[in-house]
């Protein structure tokens, strides 16, 4: 496991960059040994030489390929933001002092910012003290609701956040590069995803990879953003969002799905040939969470006809639940038409016949802008994208 130290890293990146360790010395202001005692040590954590050690200079192995790509991709972004704050903070700042901040930017409490890290308060609180006093600028505002951080402050976590994040991609690449396993990949799966493309991807990726981790994460769209944007997940599948949520995440359309209307076997409307409108609207509905993409296209549906919402509606974010409510009762289900597709064919719920001529929702992927998956990563990808190219229209 390769240590966080930033100054280490300069280090390194400076050899790399100047293939002369006096030089690289100079331009990080420590001693030559210094330099030498760094690149030792990252050298044993790295698991083998970084770089090739000749009269014409130090230059990189392929080992050290990789490890520069990721750690200058983390300290580029990283002291971008320590600049924002201070231009002294890239020459002092350390990797537990940032964690104490991103801790306390969470938690907005030193106690429980110290807690979610397993220290003690008083060492959270020198830690980001350190950092104040470092920047000659407060970098929290003390208010009713706890300490809220400063723009500044929440740009240098998110940034600290996502270095981080490379720090762990580089250990994984290091690893694939030695023959092993290591890292993970973590999915944000949102509804449709968990029935019919992600199931066949994890089988056909634990077949090829079966010693790596995989992590599937559900929950509300925005909090898995959040994960995303953190760099605690790794993409998220499910409906894309039109427009686009934030600047930062791209999409990749997969596939198009249409929402359907169900009912439970026997239901009084399942007998009709074409159901209006008017009709639908008298029953008792469950559908999904506002702020999704299939209840923005429910609502639009009445809205488009000058007709007020259904009276009775269940609103849930658990697909089985919905189906269960329509199972048990004479409730109206609005659902993907791919996740229930299955539930149709085996005879437990039927499709009503509206003619409702409902938009297409794009299904893909969502990840962060100039994200750079690891090869696990990426076969974990390649395999959602060929389950994808199997979904038929229903």
């Amino acid at each position: 496991m390769i240590s966080r130290n930033l100054r280490h890293f300069r280090v390194f990146l400076a050899v790399a960059d100047l293939r002369r360790p006096t030089v690289a010395a100079d331009r990080c202001r420590v001693s030559q040994p210094a330099v030498t005692q760094a690149l030792a040590k990252l050298e044993r954590e790295a698991g083998g030489a970084l770089f090739e050690r000749t009269k014409q200079g130090f230059f990189l192995t392929r080992r050290g390929d990789l490890l520069r790509a990721r750690i200058n991709r983390a300290m580029e972004r990283l002291d971008a933001a320590l600049s924002e704050v201070a231009p002294r903070l890239v020459l002092t700042a350390t990797s537990a002092q940032l964690q104490a901040l991103i801790a306390m930017v969470e938690a907005q409490n030193f106690t429980l910012a110290a807690h979610a890290l397993g220290l003690a308060q008083p060492t959270v609180h020198r830690a980001v003290t350190q950092v104040e006093q470092e920047a000659a600028r407060a970098l929290f505002e003390r208010t009713s609701f706890g300490m809220v951080a400063t723009r500044p402050c929440r740009t240098l976590a998110q940034a600290a956040r996502l270095a981080f994040s490379e720090f762990d991609q580089a250990e994984a690449d290091l690893a694939e590069f030695d023959g092993r396993d290591a890292g993970r990949v973590v999915v944000g799966a949102l509804p449709l995803s968990r029935s019919i493309v992600l199931p066949q991807a994890i089988a056909r990726f634990r077949s090829a990879r079966p010693n790596a981790r995989v992590t599937i994460i559900d929950g509300p769209y925005a909090e898995m953003l959040g994960g995303l944007r953190r760099g605690e997940i790794d993409f998220i599948l499910g409906a894309l969002r039109d427009p686009l949520p934030i600047g930062d995440v791209v999409q990749e359309p997969l596939f198009e799905d249409h929402l359907s209307i169900l009912a439970r076997p026997g239901h009084p409307l399942t007998e009709r040939p074409e159901i209006p409108l008017d009709v639908l609207v008298d029953h008792p509905w469950t559908v999904p969470r506002p702020g999704t993409p299939s209840r923005e296209q429910f609502d639009a549906l009445f809205a488009a006809r000058g007709m007020a919402l259904p009276q009775s509606i269940v609103e849930c974010g658990s697909v089985l639940l919905m189906r269960e409510l329509l199972l048990q009762s004479d409730m109206l289900g609005c659902l993907s038409g791919q996740q229930a597709e299955a539930e149709v064919r085996n005879g437990l719920l039927v499709r009503l016949a509206t003619k409702i001529e409902w938009p297409g929702r794009q299904i893909g992927l969502t990840f962060r802008k100039g994200w750079v998956p690891t090869s696990a990563q990426n076969v974990m990808l390649e395999e959602v994208r060929q389950a994808a190219e199997k979904v038929g229209p229903v």
